[in-house]
């Protein structure tokens, strides 16, 4: 089997409402998706998707995944696209680095690859636990208040775990996380995502005026050596996202401790082939994991809820459903969508998706 044809689309996505994070410095509103069809000489076609979070957030945007696919297209062009590891060696060889450009070229492998056996990604990835997991909410930052009334909107969804977006105003941040605290309610889950906000001294302020709490606090600072340095004075839990790149920052992570909890995003690190390691290093470090899409349609949901059932449910502390924040449906009927607060996927081989062609409109670019 081979590749012979990519095509590639433009999609935006946009918000219901305004989102903001990080101490509210980055406001979104609309993404920038970029969907690949991948077709073969075996009339199997797969399809992936790449969405980031804006330009704004980490170093990725929609026209670089676009620029990407077409610096790579010849070294796709005549793979075997279930030679998942020839495929992704082709792609680094060819374009170094750029992990989030190779994203939607991996899993549209993948969904080829579980097709062409049979399975569904999740029992290709190891097996899938018949048990669905929990949806982390994405809670946009501001007063308490507000922010609570976000939590209650998705707890009538049937949420029962939620990333609160806090960073910026350091004493509101504590306000925040207690009052929060006060209302969560028994068997919910409240992470704390800072996305980088806060400097190494009001991480460290933060951190230990909540640690009676026994919070979990999500990228308090920049960098994984900013990380390391709070790790030896704080005793809060932190989840390390932003800065989870690479299997080397994995390991790093896992070898000295730095954090207690791996927030896998998919698109960040290169899709499914690159982020099945990483759940390897986790689970032999004995850490807890999020699996999430950065961004985008229910392809990008089902893509994170196939990785997540495949891990043991005590290590599995959720994934996000960014699709619950769109006004348009690029699938309808299709994929894994909330059923009381959590995403399952089925046993369709590959994964199951292929996005309405009349919303898609003509191709961005095709290369054969």
């Amino acid at each position: 089997m081979k590749i012979v044809k990519i095509s590639v689309f433009q999609k935006d996505l946009p918000l219901s409402h305004p989102y903001w994070l990080s101490g509210g410095r980055l406001k979104f509103e609309v993404l920038d998706a970029t969907f690949v069809k991948i077709e073969t000489d075996a009339g199997i076609l797969g399809w992936g998707e790449g969405t980031p979070w804006g330009h704004t957030y980490v170093p990725a945007h929609g026209p670089g995944i676009r620029a990407g696919i077409e610096t790579m297209a010849s070294a796709i062009l005549g793979q075997d696209p279930r030679r998942l590891a020839h495929v992704e060696r082709a792609m680094d060889l060819c374009l170094p680095g750029h992990f989030y450009a190779k994203a939607p070229i991996d899993l549209a492998c993948w969904d080829i690859a579980g097709q062409a056996a049979g399975l569904p990604i999740a029992d290709m990835l190891g097996g899938r636990d018949e048990e669905g997991t929990w949806i982390a909410s994405s809670v946009s930052t501001g007063e308490p208040e507000y922010m609570l009334r976000i939590v209650e909107s998705y707890r009538r969804r049937g949420y029962k775990a939620h990333s609160c977006k806090v960073g910026g105003d350091i004493e509101k941040d504590i306000a925040r996380i207690r009052f929060l605290e006060e209302n969560r309610l028994p068997g919910e889950r409240f992470l704390y995502d800072v996305n980088r906000a806060w400097t190494r001294r009001e991480a460290s302020i933060v951190m230990n005026n909540v640690a009676d709490l026994g919070i979990t606090v999500e990228q308090p600072c920049e960098t994984l050596d900013d990380i390391a340095a709070l790790r030896k004075i704080t005793s809060t839990p932190i989840s390390v996202d932003e800065s989870l790149v690479t299997l080397q920052d994995a390991t790093r992570i896992a070898r000295d401790g730095l954090a207690e909890v791996f927030g896998i995003k998919l698109n960040r690190v290169g899709g499914l082939t690159k982020a099945a390691r990483m759940r390897d290093v986790a689970l032999a470090h004995g850490m807890q994991i999020y699996v999430m899409a950065t961004g985008g349609s229910v392809l990008a949901d089902t893509e994170a809820a196939h990785l997540a059932q495949t891990i043991p449910q005590e290590f599995r502390l959720g994934t996000w459903a960014c699709q619950d924040m769109l006004t348009i449906d690029m699938a309808p009927g299709q994929g894994a969508r909330n059923v009381n607060g959590k995403l399952t996927v089925s046993d369709t081989p590959g994964h199951g998706i292929v996005p309405d062609d009349e919303m898609l409109g003509d191709p961005f670019a095709v290369y054969q």
